[in-house]
């Protein structure tokens, strides 16, 4: 492991996470059904779990741009959110309306 990774081990942000009534704080962002609270998030599994998800939906990409056709893929949008212990959860939009979190473009240069 390198410098900088073992300095992001130690780091951390501070995220809004929703606790539920049984205390766990683990569940996805502030969708409305517990109590929000502000969580110290560390950055060594936000980073691990954020660039695996990362890779893989580049991989789904590639896929679909492959198919090509008369309306390629050029951009995609997800919306995420992060658990108070570095999960990363996407956001089905059409599943879950109105809700809060950090969005990603993948935009074709």
């Amino acid at each position: 492991m390198d410098d900088n990774a073992v300095h992001l081990a130690d780091q951390a942000l501070p995220f809004w996470v929703e606790v539920t009534e049984d205390g766990d704080d683990d569940s996805m962002g502030i969708l409305g059904g517990g109590n929000p609270e502000l969580r110290m998030v560390p950055l060594g599994p936000l980073r691990k779990n954020l660039a695996a998800t990362v890779d893989a939906l580049q991989q789904v990409f590639a896929d679909v741009a492959a198919r090509g056709g008369t309306l390629p893929l050029a951009e995609a949008q997800l919306s995420f959110q992060v658990t108070a212990s570095g999960g990363v959860q996407l956001i089905g939009t059409g599943q879950v309306q109105g809700t809060r979190g950090l969005t990603l473009t993948f935009k074709r240069s």
